[in-house]
């Protein structure tokens, strides 16, 4: 049962396919392996039985020779702002604790259409409001193997699961680098696609969204498969309308242009840095054509808060007079900082947006992808007071801005992005690679990503 739950997706699916493996065997592996480290807290919600009773249903389809999908019998997990439907969807909040969807969000219908078996739904900060792994419904979720540093947010539980063997493919959701950002920690891969490639519907504001679903998993291979079956347009997003344009697809780094980030307008640890540097020097060892860039991600840090506090005040606000004293009290800051904006301060963000992302296409028309660290720092101590000013890598400021200023802006322009690991700190902490590129270029920057991954493995 521990080798199953330690199976890649692609290999569990190969296996099953074979009938080497049968569902039930890899989903009882999975409930085996979340109740052996319950101690992670990785859970809000674990639907066993259910997960069971299709696990025997997948059985059968193998066993009568049906045509079976891609994920077929493949434990996944949903985190919790994710619609589910006929399983809890708590947001993390009081407000929806026990608010169960009528339907499955897009992405998790066709995670399900392929094939693939959910086993619950993994924790997140309320609202997925703060880049800490607590929130007023399922406590703390600890790091899968440093409990003094903490997993990273806000897709803390799918990142933790993952690592630790608790199914192979999470849906998370990014928001501000929620999907990156406890990849890099926790030493998983997790991907930012392209703004509607997995259409996410359930945002209250569809032109403005900055909030994505998208897949996590322990290896590029995995991150691929998964991405495959849920990419794809929508009509009733609309930035799921268009004619998707010819895919770039890469099989070599020779004669691949990259545009190397190192610092962003941000301090980077030197471990970081040396880590993150010698991937890109054995890109370029490999025939990619490096040069080394400076944009200033650091300073859309106040568009994005902007942003940020108006959409949590005009969603969450009205909650304000009933559940109130239920509600985390860094989210009551946000909720207050946002009442307070005027519309001339977000039209302000919504202007600065639009002039990074031409910055950003400006820089693409030069590069195929821009590579950067995924955060300035390893995972940042648990004990660390994230609602205020602290010291990351020698620079002091907003957690955002001096932990994590390579994630948010791409959250605002709408470019994909992919953080994998890239090495280790001297703790023995994970050190996360970002990869971005251009609009509807997902594929191709998973092809470099798994290329990298085979060259860093050796």
């Amino acid at each position: 049962m521990t080798e199953i739950a330690d199976l890649s997706a692609v290999a569990l699916a190969a296996e099953i396919a074979a009938r080497r493996i049968s569902p039930v065997e890899a989903v009882e592996a999975v409930l085996q392996r979340i109740e052996e480290r319950a101690e992670l807290n990785a859970f809000v919600t674990v639907s066993a039985e259910r997960a069971r009773i299709e696990a025997q249903a997948a059985e059968a389809a193998v066993r009568r020779g049906d045509d079976v999908g891609p994920l077929h019998g493949v434990p996944f997990s949903v985190k919790d702002l994710v619609n589910t439907a006929g399983v809890r969807t708590t947001q993390g909040s009081k407000i929806f604790e026990q608010f169960v969807p009528p339907e499955d969000a897009v992405s998790v219908a066709r995670a399900r259409a392929a094939g693939g078996i959910m086993i619950g739904k993994t924790t997140t900060p309320e609202f997925g409001h703060k880049p800490e792994a607590t929130s007023p419904v399922s406590g703390r979720t600890l790091h899968p193997t440093h409990p003094d540093r903490t997993p990273g947010a806000s897709s803390s539980g799918s990142a933790v699961a993952v690592a630790a063997g608790m199914g192979p493919l999470s849906i998370g959701s990014d928001g501000g680098g929620s999907i990156r950002i406890p990849a890099a920690c926790c030493g998983i891969v997790g991907l930012k696609a392209t703004l509607g490639m997995i259409p996410h519907l359930q945002l209250p504001d569809l032109f403005g969204a900055n909030s994505y679903v998208g897949p996590m998993a322990r290896d590029v291979a995995d991150t691929a498969l998964f991405f495959k079956a849920m990419a794809g347009f929508d009509r009733m997003d609309p930035y799921g309308q268009a004619v998707l344009p010819p895919e770039p697809r890469i099989s070599e780094l020779r004669g691949l242009r990259v545009g190397w980030l190192p610092h962003g307008g941000a301090q980077v640890d030197p471990e970081v840095a040396a880590a993150t540097r010698a991937a890109v020097e054995a890109m370029a060892a490999e025939g990619a054509e490096v040069e080394e860039i400076d944009l200033d991600f650091k300073g859309m840090e106040e568009s994005f808060l902007t942003v940020l506090r108006a959409g949590l005040s005009t969603r969450v606000g009205p909650y304000l007079a009933q559940y109130g004293n239920a509600l985390d009290s860094t989210l009551l800051v946000r909720i207050n900082e946002g009442a307070r904006l005027d519309a001339n301060q977000l039209s302000a963000a919504s202007y600065e947006r639009t002039r990074f992302f031409r910055l950003l296409q400006q820089a693409l028309d030069r590069f195929d992808v821009i590579v950067s660290p995924v955060l300035t720092a390893p995972a940042i101590p648990i004990a660390l007071d994230t609602a205020g000013e602290v010291e990351v890598a020698g620079n002091r400021g907003t957690i955002r801005g001096a932990w994590y200023p390579f994630t948010y802006p791409l959250n605002l322009t709408g470019h994909p992005a992919i953080s994998m690991p890239c090495g280790h700190s001297a703790e023995g902490l994970p050190i996360g690679l970002q990869i971005m590129g251009g609009w509807y270029a997902d594929r191709m920057i998973l092809d470099v990503a798994g290329l990298v991954e085979a060259l860093l493995r050796g």
